[in-house]
C-alpha cells in the first residue's frame, strides 16, 4: 500500500476516534429544575378590629365563602342595601350570643367575631331572610379544603345586627371591603405576605 493513502486512513481513523472521544468527553448537560413560583400577597393588613356604623334596614340574604391563592373569603350579601352597610370584625376568646349571651362554640385556632348591621329577617314581617339557625353551620357553606377557614357560626340576628363566627386556623391578618350590596372579609393565609 503506498504511503499516502495509508496516511490518510490513519489520518481518517484518528480524526474519528478523536470526534468520537471528544463528545464522550463532554459532559451531559444538567437539567435545572424549574423556579418555584411565589404569589406575592396583600400586606399592610393587620389584626386589629374593623368598623363601619352605618346601618340598613335592608336584610341578610346569603353568607358564602371562597378560596383564594393568598386568603380565604367571606361574603355576606344583602342586595339592594347600595353603599350604606356597617360592620364590626374583631377578633374575640369566645362567641357570645347577643341578647341571651350564650356562649357559640366555634372551631379553630382563633374566632373572628363578623357583625354586620343589617338584621337577618324581614323588619316588616321578622320573617327569616337568611336560612340560618343560631349555633349551627352557614347553610351551604363547605370549608373543606381551605387553608384558612376552619368554622363558621350563625350566632343569630338581633334589633337590626346579624352576627357570625368565624373560625381560623390561627389569628391572622384580614381585611373587610365594603362593595355595593355586600360586605367582604378576607382573611390571609399567612402574615408574610406569599402564599
Amino acid at each position: 500500500m503506498p504511503r499516502t493513502t495509508t496516511t490518510r486512513t490513519i489520518c481518517a481513523t484518528l480524526a474519528l476516534v478523536g470526534a468520537t472521544l471528544g463528545a464522550a468527553a463532554i459532559p451531559a448537560v444538567a437539567t435545572q429544575a424549574a423556579p418555584t413560583r411565589t404569589t406575592a400577597c396583600p400586606t399592610g393588613w393587620g389584626s386589629l378590629p374593623e368598623t363601619d356604623t352605618t346601618a340598613t334596614t335592608t336584610p341578610v340574604r346569603d353568607i358564602r365563602t371562597g378560596r383564594h391563592a393568598c386568603y380565604d373569603r367571606m361574603v355576606v350579601d344583602l342586595p339592594g342595601a347600595g353603599r350604606g352597610v356597617g360592620y364590626s370584625v374583631r377578633y374575640v376568646d369566645r362567641l357570645h350570643q347577643d341578647g341571651s349571651g350564650r356562649h357559640i362554640p366555634v372551631a379553630g385556632g382563633a374566632v373572628l367575631e363578623v357583625r354586620v348591621a343589617a338584621p337577618a329577617y324581614d323588619p316588616g314581617t321578622g320573617s327569616p331572610t337568611y336560612p340560618a339557625r343560631a349555633g349551627r353551620p352557614l347553610p351551604g357553606v363547605d370549608l373543606a379544603g381551605y387553608r384558612t377557614f376552619r368554622d363558621a357560626r350563625f350566632a343569630g340576628s338581633f334589633e337590626g345586627d346579624t352576627q357570625i363566627g368565624l373560625g381560623v386556623r390561627a389569628r391572622l391578618p384580614f381585611r373587610v371591603l365594603h362593595l355595593t350590596d355586600r360586605v367582604v372579609i378576607d382573611v390571609a393565609h399567612s402574615w408574610t405576605g406569599t402564599r
